[in-house]
């Protein structure tokens, strides 16, 4: 029976949050979609929709629906998850789907805060920041599919919500868990409070871990286990889950176009093909099947879409920005279904949307989380085509230029 249930924008987003609760030992279970039925064996409980980009009615629904599993289980703290950069849609999904959930719980507050300090994301007063750099001054500002052109949450989510949003800044965070429940009790509403360190994400939790419901990035729920072992709801009868033994065979699939991405596409060094989303919306994936039919899954190969922003304005000029989107994520779905059929039983992924198509074309519905390659970043275990595959679906930000090796070294 779960005592946690998690509820992630999407597909990479719910692989870093399962990954970091995972580091507690405890087992994890990240389902693929809503379950349509079934019962709990772990006590942390993730649901991974694609939701980030997807207008407010239907990203209520779906989050509404997965509250409602996600009750059944058990649970009764939740936590909504959305990306370490607070972005969405131009309109915003993040603040609705959270009063959505609220009124569901019945809960009369909650606290935003995208803060992830292992992987350079800081809040200082209400403003979010990449490294040293202001959001709308970081590559962020180029996404191709969710630009951020505003650093500070408390604009970005006024507009977003119906009730009052506020700030609790680092200055009282600093001054520790009872200081910050003394100010969240006289704050509104909607409440983004800064984190700009580890210990500022253990304030934080602390004082928030009996809300209903609390939201941000992944970060900020890590230190949850521990909590709740302390307080006598977790013990240590589920140990974490193990990434089965698998065959030698691996691809690589990009189609993320972030700026570290981009890196770790030129850092890689199998055989590799870029796929083009003109190229891909004329001619179909033909020419990749083909290229793709003739690799050996043991020199595991990469096919990518990853590109500089021209490029992808480039491409969204001619197509528009969602056609160019879906022809890339409905090739590499296909790519990852022929790679498997080829013997691939080690598949690396990197952007959200990707992920997303990936694991559905997959039929992935269920994964046992394992050891993480990154802060974020876990090694996933699943069955697919009546194989057993690791699977790991990794943020478009996330991991260091290497990664796409580290990864594929990391298992036996």
């Amino acid at each position: 029976m779960a005592i946690f249930g998690a509820i992630a924008d999407d597909f990479t987003g719910a692989t870093d949050l399962a990954g970091l609760l995972a580091r507690s030992g405890a087992k994890v279970s990240l389902r693929i979609g809503v379950p349509e039925s079934g019962e709990s064996d772990a006590p942390f409980e993730v649901i991974a929709l694609k939701i980030r980009t997807e207008p407010v009615a239907e990203a209520v629904s779906e989050a509404l629906s997965a509250l409602d599993w996600l009750k059944g289980t058990g649970a009764e703290r939740f936590f909504w998850k959305y990306c370490s950069t607070f972005d969405s849609t131009p309109q915003g999904n993040i603040g609705p789907v959270a009063e959505a959930l609220m009124a569901a719980l019945g809960a009369e507050q909650t606290v935003y805060c995208p803060a992830f300090p292992e992987n350079g994301r800081s809040v200082f007063m209400g403003n979010l920041f990449v490294g040293q750099q202001p959001l709308a001054e970081s590559p962020m500002k180029d996404h191709p599919l969710t630009p951020m052109r505003d650093s500070n949450l408390m604009r970005l989510l006024a507009p977003q919500v119906t009730r009052e949003v506020g700030l609790v800044d680092r200055l009282t965070v600093a001054r520790g868990a009872a200081a910050l429940a003394e100010a969240l009790a006289k704050a509104p509403p909607h409440v983004v409070v800064d984190a700009v360190a580890d210990a500022d994400l253990q304030v934080i939790a602390s004082a928030g871990r009996d809300m209903a419901l609390m939201t941000g990035g992944s970060a900020l729920a890590m230190p949850l286990p521990a909590l709740y072992r302390e307080a006598g709801l977790l013990d240590d009868s589920a140990r974490e889950a193990r990434v089965p033994q698998v065959g030698p065979g691996a691809v690589v699939l990009s189609g993320s176009c972030s700026a570290m991405t981009r890196a770790q596409v030129a850092a890689y060094g199998g055989p590799a093909f870029k796929l083009d989303p003109l190229g891909l919306a004329k001619e179909g994936n033909g020419a990749a099947s083909e290229w793709l039919a003739g690799q050996d899954m043991g020199a595991a190969p990469i096919l990518y879409a990853t590109a500089e922003p021209d490029e992808v304005r480039r491409a969204q000029g001619e197509l528009g920005t969602a056609r160019a989107g879906a022809v890339v994520e409905e090739a590499l779905a296909a790519l990852a279904v022929q790679a498997r059929e080829q013997g691939a039983r080690r598949i690396v992924v990197a952007g959200g949307e990707t992920s997303g198509a990936v694991t559905k074309a997959l039929g992935v519905t269920r994964l046992d989380v394992g050891r993480e390659i990154a802060p974020g970043v876990p090694w996933c275990g699943c069955v697919s085509g009546g194989q057993e595959i690791a699977l790991a679906l990794k943020s478009g930000n996330f991991g260091a230029e290497t990664f796409f090796a580290d990864a594929l070294g990391m298992l036996p």
